[in-house]
């Protein structure tokens, strides 16, 4: 009995239930989910409210100037000068139009009629040539294409202002200068235009539907035509606006092409009004709400073709 009892002590204690690695210790300084999940949803309120504080400060940076000549174009001579730049006056725009219109026997009206002319026609051509170059450069292979749209970059880096002296020279070579065809040609010539149309091209536009327009018989003008095209349309659009704000707001190829006031686009015109203020105040009226008619052509444009910015008008096309 006593050597079994001797046994037992020796042999150790029975072995019971096996048992799983001790938990880990929570650290003292761990936080609960729910507070970790608080902390979370206040960091991102925190970045959301200054998120929207710095776009309101941009958003009212860039107001800022567009209010001022709102407000300015409806007080009259006396009121202008006389009370705080964003307070109100006596309501004058409809007079204040008036005589900007009926001045120098409605100059403002022709300078008007120019930019319209000369946006109009030279972005719906200079936007048509960009979309039919694009156009080529994607549907068509030819010998050292990639050299020539290399080329083409080359031109996007060049400054306007610096090809204004050469294009002078060439006008005057021709006799061109102080004409409507020494602003309006030189703005057909695109080449961020014609990258752009290739990257809708490339986007808009599939090989499949070219080859099977072409199986059905299409030649290649109607296949750009009715085909390609309507594709391309948000691209036509967008090409179109760039440059219908570019040309309404050439006011250096103006300044260097043309010297007959009855040229002038509305830009030019208001400038050499502004140059003139010193000696006749009177303009200073004229001046701000010119300015401010000027902007309206550019916002009606957008506002009118915003709706045709859209995407996947392919959608469908290949299945």
């Amino acid at each position: 009995m006593t050597a079994s009892l001797a046994a037992a002590r020796a042999s150790g204690p029975a072995p019971g239930p096996a048992r799983g690695p001790a938990p880990a210790p929570t650290p003292a300084h761990a936080a609960p989910p729910a507070a970790r999940a608080g902390r979370a949803r206040g960091s991102g309120l925190l970045s959301r409210t200054a998120v929207n504080a710095a776009l309101l400060l941009v958003a009212a940076y860039t107001l800022m100037p567009l209010a001022w000549l709102v407000l300015a174009a409806t007080k009259n001579r006396r009121d202008l000068f006389a009370t705080d730049p964003y307070a109100l006056g006596d309501f004058s725009l409809v007079t204040n139009l008036g005589e900007l219109f009926a001045y120098d026997d409605g100059i403002f009206g022709r300078w008007l009629a120019n930019s319209l002319l000369y946006t109009v026609v030279g972005s719906t051509l200079s936007a048509l040539i960009s979309v039919a170059c694009g156009y080529a450069f994607h549907a068509y292979g030819f010998r050292h294409k990639e050299k020539l749209f290399g080329v083409v970059l080359a031109g996007v880096l060049v400054p306007a202002t610096v090809l204004q002296l050469p294009l002078y020279l060439m006008a005057s070579a021709a006799g061109a200068v102080n004409t409507y065809a020494a602003y309006l040609v030189p703005a057909l010539v695109n080449p961020f235009g014609v990258y752009l149309a290739r990257v809708f091209a490339e986007g808009y536009v599939p090989d499949e539907v070219l080859a099977a327009a072409r199986v059905d018989g299409a030649g290649e003008l109607r296949l750009f035509a009715h085909v390609s095209f309507p594709m391309l349309w948000p691209g036509f659009v967008t090409i179109f606006l760039f440059t219908f704000t570019a040309i309404w707001n050439n006011f250096y190829g103006a300044l260097t092409m043309l010297n007959d006031e009855r040229l002038y686009p509305v830009s030019l015109g208001l400038f050499m009004w502004n140059r003139s203020v010193y000696q006749q105040p009177e303009l200073y009226p004229l001046v701000i709400t010119g300015s401010l008619v000027a902007v309206v052509p550019l916002v009606l444009a957008f506002l009118g073709l915003q709706r045709f910015w859209r995407s996947g008008l392919t959608a469908g096309a290949v299945k």
